[in-house]
């Protein structure tokens, strides 16, 4: 990537050292910092993912459901809520989430049918001795 000098120095403020003033080390401080930032940005949005799986399934557990039912249930009835939203509902608005997982389980419940990994767990737990 080609850069004159004061691009270069513009993105290199705040920098510490010879980064800052010195064109040769702010170049290669300055594409560092640009690689660190291309990275970031794809980690950035796998970390929220993750924040709100934990913060769906914490709500889901206070309710004594957990999270891959309760998903199975939303999923089976359709309900196209995404994590996002879904973990906004569990901290700001209880009585709304525990309408929604009031909703998954019965769906999820329905006819004895349980979702697979549930089914398989049950199935397990039987033919232990």
């Amino acid at each position: 990537m080609v850069m004159n000098r004061e691009k270069i120095f513009q993105l290199a403020k705040g920098f510490r050292g010879r980064s800052k003033n010195c064109i040769r080390i702010a170049r290669a401080s300055v594409e560092k910092a640009l690689q660190y930032a291309y990275i970031s940005r794809k980690l950035k949005k796998r970390d929220y993912r993750s924040l709100w799986i934990t913060r769906i399934s914490a709500g889901a557990k206070e309710h004594g459901m957990n999270y891959s039912t309760m998903m199975y249930g939303l999923k089976q009835d359709n309900i196209q809520l995404n994590k996002k939203m879904i973990s906004e509902l569990a901290m700001n608005e209880p009585y709304s989430f525990k309408a929604v997982l009031d909703r998954s389980r019965d769906v999820a419940t329905a006819n004895g049918k349980l979702p697979p990994h549930a089914a398989l767990k049950a199935i397990l737990k039987d033919t232990s001795l």
